[in-house]
């Protein structure tokens, strides 16, 4: 019986399956490493273009203090137990104000014993999650109506661009403060105002930049590939577009804060005894003059560093975006 050479079959040994997942795991790690590495390098880069910038710097550090004192606030004021940590403690005990470095009065203190110390820490509390919210919101709306409308064109662009001259042909602060009154003195009515008249301001924005992206070669070559119209718009034209939005944004943040400190200046934002750097402003204007002024130079002071702060970002972020910076 002859029995054949099974040497040379080609048969190999089998890889074990353990192995072949880390394989592909090691494959995908590389290929991820290789896809972030040009964007990590950009971001490096933009870093070191606002590192050379002192007011950028400067704006930083302001926002950083900014973002700890809103993120944490009970750890610099902590309210009462059972109490609205939103609406300043009063000590009916001290009816008269007292000046900064008074028992218990860091910053001094307002009419009933207020506390201008906690209305200040909580009102940062209240200022950046009030602009985050309307600034998001804002960027959100505009942004798709302006991108749908610039990259469609046609009937489309014409109907959205004309509801959104309406808005815009208003002025936005007798707007907002219409509509405050309509619907009452509450933070949630700003808010809903400042909405309703914001986001008209990014659609003018961002449709300009995609008229512009989108008649660039690689958005044809997207095209002639066969992408679809949504992975164009969104993956391509949008990404392409941002960079004047980012800016108007983060300008935004302080102008949005500004324009609630006034509106509840003015009585149709927060109520009163709430820690909301307008109202603390419109409750110590009458006890200036008599000599009470930390009552409003404390929280206008926070008003300013607020304000100044998203600006300084916002300007270093200007020049980072601009091609000639960048050679």
């Amino acid at each position: 019986m002859i029995t054949g050479d099974k040497k040379g079959t080609g048969n190999k040994p089998s890889t074990p399956v353990g192995q072949d997942k880390t394989t592909a795991s090691q494959k995908y790690k590389t290929a991820l490493k290789l896809a972030l590495a040009p964007r990590i390098r950009e971001f490096r880069f933009s870093f070191h273009l606002m590192s050379r910038s002192v007011t950028s710097i400067a704006g930083m550090v302001l926002f950083a203090i900014l973002v700890v004192v809103a993120a944490f606030p009970w750890l610099f004021a902590a309210p009462g137990p059972g109490f609205d940590p939103f609406v300043i403690p009063q000590d009916f005990d001290r009816p008269v104000p007292e000046p900064p470095g008074s028992s218990g009065f860091l910053l001094g203190s307002g009419q009933n014993g207020v506390d201008i110390y906690y209305g200040i820490i909580w009102g940062a509390r209240i200022s950046m999650a009030f602009a985050i919210q309307v600034v998001g919101f804002s960027v959100l709306i505009g942004t798709v109506v302006g991108l749908v409308a610039g990259y469609k064109g046609g009937a489309i662009d014409e109907l959205m661009m004309r509801i959104t001259d309406i808005f815009l042909s208003i002025p936005g602060l007798i707007l907002v403060m219409a509509i405050a009154a309509v619907l009452g003195r509450d933070l949630s009515s700003t808010k809903l105002a400042l909405l309703a008249v914001w986001w008209s301001g990014y659609t003018r924005l961002v449709r300009g930049q995609v008229l512009s992206t989108k008649e660039n070669t690689y958005i044809d070559a997207a095209r002639a590939s066969g992408s679809r119209e949504l992975k164009i718009m969104f993956r391509h034209v949008l990404p392409n577009s941002w960079a004047p939005v980012l800016v108007q944004g983060t300008m935004d943040m302080g102008t949005v804060v500004l324009v609630m400190a006034g509106l509840s200046y003015l009585g149709l934002g927060a109520p009163h005894g709430y820690a909301e750097w307008g109202v603390m402003v419109q409750e110590g204007q009458a006890f200036f003059v008599p000599g009470y002024w930390w009552m409003t130079v404390f929280p206008g002071m926070a008003i300013l560093v607020f304000v100044m702060a998203f600006n300084l970002i916002g300007d270093g972020l200007r020049d980072v975006f601009d091609p000639k910076m960048r050679r």
